[in-house]
Order: structure tokens, then sequence, then C-alpha cells
């Protein structure tokens, strides 16, 4: 697990999320600052600067989307839908399969921002989840006591 992984700290974002009554300034910094592993190592590139230029002017909602698709560019925003006082959003990376065969990742909030960032954040802790080896994996080395063995009847 890398190091920007592991400072990743998916339950207390989450938890923070959904216990905020609606999107600020320090938590979109906050989020960006333990969750965006791109957005500090562009610096002041265009994506970055049109990120910090949407949360200049409060447009949570745009600043959420363009975060999820500067940081999870092979996932995409699968479904929004407001019911009953609560957004639900849903990410994917399969947009173009059936519900019911997609693994999509869901959350909701009362906040729009919100209901993406949270998203967002099971996203990143189902990729800190996941192991991945620094170098391809081999086959296991053969028991000594193993022998191939012909079964053909040729007769």
């Amino acid at each position: 697990m890398t190091a920007a992984l592991r400072l990743l700290d998916p339950p207390s974002l989450g938890q923070q999320l959904r216990t905020a009554p609606a999107m600020t300034r320090p938590l979109m910094l906050d989020i960006i600052a333990h969750a965006g592993r791109r957005v500090p190592s562009l610096g002041q590139g265009e994506r970055a600067a049109r990120i910090m230029r949407l949360i200049d002017v409060e447009a949570w909602a745009d600043a959420a989307l363009a975060l999820i698709e500067l940081e999870l560019p092979m996932w995409q925003v699968r479904r929004i839908a407001y019911d009953e006082g609560e957004w639900h959003c849903a990410l994917s990376r399969e947009r173009e399969l059936p519900d019911w065969l997609d693994a999509a990742v869901e959350a909701r909030h009362s906040d729009l921002a919100l209901a993406l960032l949270s998203a967002f954040i099971e996203v990143r802790a189902l990729a800190a989840d996941v192991p991945r080896p620094s170098v391809p994996s081999v086959r296991p080395v053969l028991d000594p006591l193993y022998e191939p063995l012909a079964c053909d009847n040729f007769g």
C-alpha cells in the first residue's frame, strides 16, 4: 500500500461527510488534502486551478464532479437522483452495464455535493483495500513429489 493511501482515513472522512449539514470550504480542502492524490501533485495546473476556482465561488457540486473526474479517471457518475429529501449518487466503472450487473458505489446525503464526495470517498476506500503487488505474480513452485502422468488409452 502506498504512503498516499495510508494517509487516507476513510472512516473519519466518511463520518465527517455524513454528519456535515452542508459543504464548506474547509471541509472541501480537507477532503482534497486527505483523499486527493493528483490535485496537490498538479500544483497550479489548469485542472487543479479549475477546481480551486470552483471552490472559491462555492460551486460545490461542480467542484465535486471536477474532483471525481480528475482523481478517478476510470470511474463515471452512473446516477444522480433526488428522492424523499436526499440525493442518491452512484459511481461506476462500467456505466453501460445494466444495474443488476454493475458493481456501482452508492452514497446519499441531503446535500448534492456531500453525496458526490461520499461516493468518492467510498471508491477511495475500496482502492485502498485492494492489495496490489509491486511485481507481477509468478506460478508457485510445484511440490517435488508431484509428477505429471499421462492417462491416454491407445489400445
